[in-house]
C-alpha cells in the first residue's frame, strides 16, 4: 500500500473513504504536489492515474453515489468528500447529479481534474468578459458545450474555471473531482449569466463539516 508523502499530506488528512485504490492514488497526487508548483504540470502528471480510477467500476462504494436533498448545490445534487489534505491544498470528492438536474454556474478557484464515472452529462464552460472588480457583477459568455460519457475527463485551469454541468442520462450521473483546495468549504462564486450577477457561494460537504478556519471569507 502506497504511503502518503509528508509534506504535503500528514496527520491532519481526512479519509472518508480509505481503501487500497484511494491510498495509491492520493499518495501519487501528494507526491506530485510536493515536487511541482505549476498547476499545468500537476494536472498533466496526475492525469494517467486519474484515468485508471475512472476506468475501474468497483472501487467507489454505493453510499458515495447517492443524491441528497441536503446539498448546498441544490436540486438533490450530492457532494460527497472522499479525502482532504490537512494543509487545505487538496480535496477528492464525488459529485452526484440526478437525471435532469444541473449545478449552478460556479467557479472553483483552483487547478483540478474532473472525470465522469457513470451516467452522462453536458458541461457548459463560460468565459468571464469583465475585469472582476465588482464581486456582485459578472459578464459571462458561453465558450464551450460538450457531452460527457463515462471515462471522459477535463482539466480545470484559470481559463476554464467557470462552468455548470447537467445530467442528460436517464440514470444519475457521478463524477469524480480532484481539486487543489477544499472546494466544498472555501467561499467561491455562484453566477447567473441571465442577470450578469455573482454572489458568494459555499457548497459544503454532505458527510463532513467544514473546519473552523474555513469559515473565513476567502474569495480570491
Amino acid at each position: 500500500m502506497t504511503q502518503l508523502t509528508s509534506p504535503p499530506g500528514g496527520s491532519g488528512d481526512e479519509w472518508l473513504l480509505d481503501n487500497a485504490h484511494m491510498r495509491r492514488f492520493i499518495g501519487t497526487v501528494n507526491a506530485v504536489r510536493a515536487r511541482e508548483a505549476d498547476p499545468r504540470k500537476i494536472v498533466a502528471s496526475i492525469r494517467p492515474d486519474f484515468e485508471e480510477l475512472l476506468a475501474d467500476p468497483d472501487w467507489l462504494p454505493q453510499k458515495f453515489r447517492q443524491p441528497s436533498e441536503e446539498s448546498g448545490m441544490g436540486g438533490g445534487i450530492g457532494m460527497w468528500l472522499l479525502y482532504r489534505a490537512g494543509d487545505g491544498g487538496l480535496a477528492f470528492s464525488a459529485l452526484v447529479v440526478p437525471p435532469g438536474a444541473q449545478t449552478p454556474v460556479h467557479d472553483h478557484l483552483a487547478w483540478g481534474l474532473v472525470g465522469l464515472y457513470s451516467g452522462e452529462q453536458e458541461e457548459d464552460v463560460f468565459t468571464r468578459m469583465d475585469d472582476a472588480s465588482d464581486e456582485s457583477h459578472a459578464e459571462l459568455t458561453l465558450s464551450v458545450r460538450q457531452m460527457l460519457r463515462p471515462g471522459d475527463l477535463y482539466e480545470l485551469l484559470p481559463e476554464n474555471d467557470i462552468h455548470r454541468v447537467r445530467t442528460t442520462s436517464p440514470e444519475t450521473s457521478v463524477s469524480l473531482h480532484l481539486l487543489g483546495n477544499d472546494n466544498g468549504c472555501i467561499w467561491r462564486h455562484r453566477f447567473d449569466p441571465e442577470t450578469d450577477s455573482s454572489q458568494p457561494f459555499r457548497s459544503g460537504w454532505l458527510n463532513v463539516d467544514c473546519r473552523e478556519h474555513d469559515h473565513e471569507h476567502n474569495l480570491a
